[in-house]
């Protein structure tokens, strides 16, 4: 379960949030049994690293640079990432692909510097409103999954996980129903194996788009969805863990 925060908090606010996380994480059986990831903006990272430094909650970034180090201004590597306190970093998430122009080449790159660096990665696939309803889904999540294909040979089951983010679900309070979900997440198992990853199988798929308490459940019974990506829900603390109560185990 990932709570990706976006640009939103401060040092404060974040505060507030991460001290909710981390007392509802020491019940385990009111926290579920997920695997919790927290993603706040860069400035917050290391603060919520050592807030819950224990609590077996998990920091990640929001992105990471395709660049090892360097003269490279305003970007972020995996290795000082690491050092902030990160075990995992999205890529490719769709408002950076649709506002910031990155491509499926660009997606691969970062997520290619993120694995050899050591971190656990996240990448993100999904079809925009016009894209599903002109019929192409799966044809656009088939070329974004191909393209990270390059990384299968280094992409261990535990820590790879893709995420689909169906964009017209995103933020706008519209959800794809369990059906529409499970049916894009079968594709894209179906197409990780076709792309080369061995441990297909075993690929953590998350659902991320206006997931809530009210419909989570629905949405993690069905077979080939393991988690969420959650973004607007994340930044209250008690919605968060009432969504991670309703993910199965983790694997």
């Amino acid at each position: 379960m990932v709570g990706n925060w976006k640009m939103n908090g401060d040092r404060g606010s974040i505060a507030v949030l991460l001290s909710g996380i981390r007392a509802a994480s020491r019940d385990r059986a009111a926290a579920g049994a997920a695997t919790l990831v927290v993603c706040p903006p860069y400035p917050y990272l290391a603060q919520a690293a050592q807030a819950l430094e224990g609590s077996g909650v998990q920091v990640g970034a929001q992105d990471v640079s395709s660049y090892e180090a360097g003269a490279f201004t305003g970007e972020v590597c995996a290795s000082m990432l690491i050092d902030a306190g990160c075990a995992w970093t999205l890529v490719g998430h769709s408002e950076r692909r649709m506002l910031l122009g990155e491509s499926d080449a660009l997606v691969a790159a970062k997520g290619r510097r993120a694995l050899a660096g050591g971190l656990g990665l996240i990448a993100c696939v999904g079809e925009t409103l016009e894209e599903r309803e002109q019929g192409r889904t799966e044809a656009v999540l088939a070329r974004q999954v191909d393209a990270l294909g390059e990384l299968a040979a280094s992409a261990r089951a535990d820590r790879f996980v893709l995420a689909y983010e169906p964009v017209w679900a995103i933020g706008t309070g519209r959800t794809a129903n369990p059906e529409q979900a499970q049916a894009a997440h079968a594709f894209i198992r179906a197409r990780c194996a076709r792309a080369g990853f061995a441990d297909a199988d075993s690929i953590r798929l998350l659902y991320g788009g206006s997931v809530k308490p009210s419909n989570a459940a629905s949405l993690f019974a069905m077979p080939d969805i393991d988690g969420g990506l959650i973004g607007g829900a994340s930044l209250v603390s008690e919605d968060f863990m009432a969504i991670a109560r309703c993910a199965a185990p983790a694997a």
